[in-house]
C-alpha cells in the first residue's frame, strides 16, 4: 500500500476517534440545564448523569423548555428585562437554530410549551406572549399592567395563564373567557385578568398537581402566599421565613413543596396538607432553579454560586449527588421523547 494512502487512512481513523465518532446522541429523555457563565445549554443523560453535549446560547440565559416532541428547546435571553430573544436549539442534531426576536416584547424570562406553542413572560414589557413554531410568528400577547411579570404557568388547554409580578407583589390570573358584552350580542372570547395581592417580591411559584392551589414565596420577607384558584383569592399566608426565596415546586404527588433560597442556600421543605415545615436541607451557598424528576424520585436544584446542581433523593430528603453543567447553573427542563 502506498505511503500516502496509509497515512491518509490513519489520519481518517484519528479524526473519527476524536470528533464525530465520539459524538453521543441525545437520549429520548434528557435533562436540559443552563449555564449563565458559560452561555451554554447542557444536554444530560438523567440515568448516567453524563453531559452528552453543550450547545452555545445567548448572553444571559435564564429559563429553558422543550417542545412536546422533545426535538427542540427554547431558551429565554433575559438581560434583566432589556433583551429580546428566544434561542432555539435542535436537540437531535445538538446545534443552535435561528433565534426568535421577541420585540416589541422585551425581557423574556419564564417559559413553557403548551398546546403546540411557546408561552413566555416579558418582564420589560409587563406582558406575556406566545410564539407559534408552525407559523414562525409571535401570534399573541397580553399586558398585565404589573411590575416585573416574571414566571409563567399555562394550563394544558391554554385557557388560563398564571404569572407572578415580582415588584408589584401580585399574581395575575389570565382567563380566556366566553363573554356576552351586552344583551342579544353575539358571544366572543376575551382574556380577563384577576389580580391577586400576595407579598412583595413573590417570584417563584407552582400550581398544585390537582390544580386547586397556587403557592408562591417572597424573597423579601420569606412569606409563602397560597391562592385558591377556584375563587381566585388569597386563601392563606405562611410565615415561612424563607428569605431570598427564588423558586418553589410541588413534588409530582402533591404532598411536599420545596422552596430554594439564593440567600441562605437552604432548601426548605413543606408539607402541602398540614402547611408545616418538614425539613431544611443545606445544599450550598445559594439555590435557584429547581426541577422535579417526573417519576418522583429526585429533585434537581441549581446551586448557582457553587457552580453545581445538587440532586436530592425525595424519599430520604438527603443529597444523593452533584451534577456539573458549567458556571452559574440555573434554569432546567425535561426533554421527553422524539
Amino acid at each position: 500500500m502506498p505511503l500516502l494512502i496509509v497515512t491518509n487512512f490513519f489520519l481518517l481513523i484519528f479524526i473519527c476517534s476524536t470528533t464525530a465518532c465520539n459524538a453521543q446522541s441525545t437520549p429520548r429523555q434528557s435533562l436540559l440545564a443552563l449555564s449563565k457563565t458559560d452561555h451554554t445549554l447542557a444536554i444530560v443523560d438523567p440515568v448516567s448523569l453524563n453531559v452528552i453535549a453543550r450547545i452555545p446560547v445567548g448572553s444571559d440565559p435564564h429559563e429553558v423548555i422543550a417542545s412536546s416532541d422533545g426535538k427542540t428547546a427554547y431558551v429565554t435571553i433575559y438581560g434583566g428585562g432589556s433583551l429580546h430573544e428566544l434561542n432555539v436549539i435542535d436537540l437531535v442534531a445538538q446545534k443552535p437554530l435561528t433565534n426568535i426576536d421577541t420585540r416589541p416584547l422585551f425581557g423574556p424570562h419564564g417559559i413553557v410549551f403548551v398546546n403546540g406553542k411557546v408561552w413566555f413572560s416579558a418582564e420589560g414589557s409587563k406582558s406575556v406572549g406566545s410564539y407559534d413554531p408552525a407559523s414562525g410568528k409571535l401570534d399573541w400577547s397580553l399586558g398585565t399592567g404589573q411590575d416585573r411579570t416574571h414566571m409563567i404557568y399555562v394550563t394544558a388547554d391554554a385557557k388560563k395563564i398564571y404569572t407572578t409580578n415580582v415588584s408589584s407583589g401580585t399574581v395575575s390570573i389570565l382567563s380566556d373567557t366566553l363573554i356576552t358584552p351586552f344583551p342579544n350580542a353575539k358571544p366572543h372570547e376575551d382574556w380577563m385578568q384577576t389580580i391577586v395581592p400576595t407579598a412583595r417580591c413573590s417570584e417563584g411559584f407552582d400550581v398544585s398537581p390537582d390544580s386547586t392551589e397556587l403557592w408562591t414565596a417572597s424573597s423579601e420577607d420569606g412569606i409563602i402566599s397560597i391562592v385558591n384558584l377556584a375563587s381566585k383569592k388569597l386563601s392563606a399566608k405562611i410565615d415561612a421565613n424563607v428569605k431570598g426565596a427564588n423558586r418553589l415546586k410541588f413534588t409530582p404527588d402533591g404532598k411536599l413543596v420545596f422552596i430554594s433560597s439564593l440567600q441562605s442556600g437552604d432548601l426548605t421543605v413543606y408539607d402541602a396538607k398540614s402547611r408545616k415545615e418538614v425539613k431544611q436541607i443545606k445544599i450550598g451557598h445559594g439555590a435557584a432553579g429547581m426541577l422535579m424528576d417526573p417519576n418522583g424520585a429526585r429533585v434537581f436544584v441549581a446551586c448557582t454560586p457553587d457552580n453545581y446542581i445538587a440532586i436530592i433523593d425525595l424519599k430520604t430528603l438527603q443529597i444523593s449527588g452533584r451534577l456539573e453543567v458549567g458556571g452559574n447553573p440555573d434554569g432546567m427542563a425535561w426533554s421527553k421523547g422524539y
